[in-house]
Formats: structure tokens, sequence, C-alpha cells
């Protein structure tokens, strides 16, 4: 039952603003179900491509789709996704990893509350510099590939502070921008095995209407509300990856500690 509500919750944020199958389904997975960092993952990619697949018809039929500012950034986000890919394989061999999860957690934060700083905004920049959006989509490319987040969150919060769109063509463009990386991520940890399928079922089970109706809602969501919603979603995205990588690296500290007073008693006494 907690995975089918949990699968409910994130799929709704995912059909009303874009965000949450990367963001939020990792650090649920980490904290609330205990799978290991990778198969969290490569769940999370599965999961967020099923709800982006069933999501991106709304939006597509709607002509909420901006195709190219999507071209753009698919330019930029698909090598920055494969190298992410690369990244999380090798690190998660490393005792390193929780320290990464923490800077992207903190930099999703960052990044985010942008929104609520209104003298950095700048609607007009994409319209006037186009060319600049795959170097932008690049790290958002590489955040995904390491963590499965990022697509949704900070690609809402890029093209709604830097670009002309309205709030609901902004969720639609970033919905299948967020597709497209879905796909390819899945291929590959479909390869690298690292997916519980089990967990992947109880999760569509209750996201398969979650987003449906995220997705009907959309349209009577004010833009100014929407706007702060998916900010505040996002922000919280962030803290959550803050809060599973400071976890896992005070406990993987703590059992070195007390490894280290098993091995050598007499070494921590004074």
């Amino acid at each position: 039952m907690t995975h089918l509500l949990l699968g409910f919750i994130i799929a709704l944020a995912v059909g009303l603003t874009g965000i949450g199958g990367g963001s939020f389904t990792v650090p649920a997975l980490l904290l609330v179900v205990g799978l290991p960092a990778g198969e969290a993952v490569g769940t999370a990619f599965v999961f967020a491509g099923v709800l982006r697949l069933i999501a991106a018809p709304f939006y597509l039929l709607g002509r909420l789709v901006n195709s190219r500012y999507f071209r753009l950034l698919l330019i930029g986000a698909v090598p920055g996704l494969v190298l992410g890919m690369f990244v999380l394989r090798a690190i998660s061999k490393t005792q390193n990893s929780s320290v990464v999860v923490i800077v992207l957690g903190l930099l999703l934060a960052i990044t985010s509350s942008v929104t609520f700083v209104p003298r950095v905004q700048n609607p007009t920049f994409a319209l006037k510099n186009a060319r600049w959006l795959p170097w932008l989509a690049f790290p958002i490319g590489v955040e995904s590939g390491f963590s499965s987040a990022g697509a949704g969150a900070l690609g809402t919060v890029l093209l709604l502070n830097y670009s002309e769109m309205a709030p609901a063509q902004v969720v639609g463009t970033d919905i299948a921008f967020g597709l497209v990386l879905a796909i390819i991520g899945s291929a590959v940890h479909w390869t690298f095995g690292s997916i519980s399928t089990p967990i992947l079922l109880e999760l569509l089970a209750g996201g398969v209407p979650g987003v449906v109706l995220g997705c009907l809602l959309a349209r009577k969501v004010p833009a100014r509300k929407l706007r702060a919603v998916v900010a505040a979603v996002a922000i919280c995205a962030g803290l959550q990856l803050v809060w599973s990588g400071a976890r896992t690296l005070v406990a993987k500290r703590t059992n070195a500690a007390a490894r280290l007073a098993v091995q050598a008693p007499g070494a921590l006494r004074p």
C-alpha cells in the first residue's frame, strides 16, 4: 500500500508540473524502500519514462510542446546523460557516491530557488540566445544520468526563468524532453540489470492514475501558482537528495569507526 501511495503522489506531481519522476523517486526508493543507489536510479528511470509516456500525449494534443526548444535541449542533454551514467557506474564502486549525491541535491535546491529571485530572471534569454540552450542542458543531462533527477526539476526551472513560454507550455516541453532522456536511461539501466521489477510494478499501479489526474488538472492551475509549485517541488527534491546522501555518509563513517574499534580496540583508548 505504501508503494502504491508513493507512486500516486509522485505521478501526480509529474502530470501537474513535469517534476518528480526522478527527483522524488530516487530519494523515496533510497529512504523508504531501502534499495541500493544504483538500483534506485535504474528503477526511477523506468518509472519516470512510463509516467512521461502517459503524460506526453496530453500536452502534445494541446500543442503545449515547443519543438525548437525541445530539440535544442536534447542536443546538449543526451551527451551529458551518457556521461552521467558512466560516472554513476564508476563512482558506485567507490566510497564517494554519498558526497556526490549531496552536491547534486544542493545544486538542485539552489538552482530551483532562482524562481523566487525575480532580478535574475530573464524571460527573453532563450528567444535571443537559443544557441546557449544546448550548453545549459548539458549539465542537466549529466545530473539526470547520474541520479535520474534534473530533467524535470532543472529543465522546468530553466525554461520558466529563461524562456518566454507560459508555464503550461514549459511543463509540456519539459515532459517531452524528460521522456526522451528517460527512454535512453531506462534502456541502459535495463542492460545493467539495475532495476527492481517488483517495486517498479507497485509504483506504476499507483502512478498511472496519478499522472492522468495531474495532466487533467494542469490546465486549471493558475500560471503564477503553478510556477511557485514547480520551484517549491524542485527545492524539496534537492533537499531530499541532500538528506539521503548525508544519511548514507554518516552511516558509512559510523560503520568504519566501529570496524576500526573491533580490529584495533587499543587504538581508540587514550
